[in-house]
């Protein structure tokens, strides 16, 4: 546990024990200054919602090409290195690339996420989210995260990427294996076996796009493998591995973790539970909460690409950027009681879990119609939620970029109809 009363030019921001509760420190530091430059690292942390926003609108000087440029933070260690060699080297797509390069990335699968194809899977969702429940509603007790919020998105995105439901367990490892290499606190021995499962997933999904060139499915990766967008080349198998890796991701594990959140908050809450429960039409609204106050995605590197000044701080070009969308969505002068949990907030939607500018998440739709399924078939079947006393207390793990439990055990009863 971080003491919080030691001086903050002497903490890690990358400390496990911080980032597994980084609240108080992150108020701290946007207190002390919106965009404070963290003294052992020479990290930025861009912290207010008004400098965050004022970073994601400017691509030009803050740029998602940081992945190169992380190298200044050290280079993964010989081992992991010996074993990604037997897969293909990364490369820059959508999250890691700027225009116009990263408009052509996303023109590939914008129509797979749109609104409009998203509406036409609620219905397919909701037979998921209640096979699901059904599983588990007369146990009295499950582990949500594994039993319930993983496999919802999991199932969907692996759909998406034309995968048969018998390989969701392999999906799920590699969903791991990608969490773990993006939490950069992770020990040797983890990363070492996340670069072999991000292998194993490579050599996967290349053996899936050369069966795709040959015979084209109605999946995401005939789409890319067939695309030519405006006339230019069709994209090599490391561009379209770097896009099925991103998607993957961002399609499930963050979407998982907003859901236990979600189910903790409202557990911790039982007024604003009771209050959804008899008011159901506040579900969007839930949704739009807890993003807010549990930010899947908490930060996000930038590269800074030319002398700049944020809020009366100078950033000189070449320096990394860490902005912080958890912190941000916690900023008293966007969000009155910033750390209160309102279900009927009336600007909870404003949050900026999803980024905001060219790079706003492809699979905001998605991800929220997943969640607003999620709360309704959970709070329409089961009641009595708690928290499993009988179970080890829920951890969030600790990440540089992402927030989420370990696992979430709860008690609970079928709901009378």
């Amino acid at each position: 546990m971080v003491s919080a009363a030691a001086a903050l030019e002497t903490l890690n921001p990358f400390d496990p024990s911080l980032l597994s509760d980084p609240w108080d420190y992150y108020r701290r530091v946007r207190e002390r200054a919106p965009v404070y430059r963290e003294p052992n690292t020479g990290i930025f942390l861009i912290s207010s919602f008004s400098a965050v926003s004022t970073v994601l609108r400017d691509w030009e000087r803050f740029s998602n090409r940081f992945a190169r440029a992380m190298g200044g933070l050290g280079q993964p260690p010989p081992e992991v290195m010996e074993v990604a060699k037997h897969g293909y080297p990364p490369v820059d797509t959508m999250l890691t690339a700027d225009p116009p390069e990263q408009k052509r990335f996303r023109k590939l699968v914008n129509k797979a996420f749109s609104a409009k194809r998203v509406d036409t899977l609620e219905a397919h969702v909701e037979e998921i989210a209640r096979q699901l429940v059904e599983r588990i509603e007369g146990r009295g007790r499950a582990e949500l995260l594994s039993e319930f919020a993983q496999p919802l998105p999991l199932t969907l995105i692996a759909e998406q990427l034309g995968a048969p439901r018998e390989d969701l367990a392999l999906f799920r490892k590699w969903t791991d294996g990608f969490v773990a290499q993006l939490s950069g606190v992770a020990s040797l021995p983890a990363q070492v076996e996340a670069a072999r499962l991000i292998v194993e997933f490579q050599h996967y999904f290349a053996a899936r796009i050369e069966e795709r060139r040959k015979q084209p499915h109605d999946d995401i990766i005939s789409d890319i493998v067939h695309a030519q967008v405006e006339g230019e080349h069709s994209l090599d198998v490391t561009e379209m591995l770097s896009i099925l890796q991103q998607l993957l991701v961002a399609g499930n594990e963050t979407t998982a973790s907003a859901i236990v959140e979600g189910v903790w908050l409202l557990i911790q809450h039982p007024a604003q539970l009771a209050r959804v429960q008899r008011t159901p039409a506040l579900i969007p609204n839930l949704v739009e909460e807890v993003l807010r106050l549990a930010t899947p995605t908490a930060n996000m590197w930038r590269l800074c690409t030319q002398d700049s000044e944020i809020e009366g701080t100078k950033i000189p070009a070449g320096s990394m950027c860490m902005v912080r969308f958890a912190a941000a969505n916690r900023d008293p002068a966007q969000f009155p009681d910033p750390e209160g949990f309102d279900v009927e907030r009336a600007n909870a939607a404003e949050h900026l879990a999803f980024g905001m500018g060219i790079h706003h998440c492809l699979g905001a739709a998605l991800a929220r119609k997943e969640m607003n399924v999620a709360f309704r078939t959970l709070l329409g079947r089961l009641d009595g939620f708690a928290l499993d006393a009988a179970a080890p207390a829920p951890r969030h793990k600790p990440s540089i970029l992402l927030w989420g439990f370990d696992s979430l055990p709860i008690t609970y009863s079928r709901r009378s109809s």
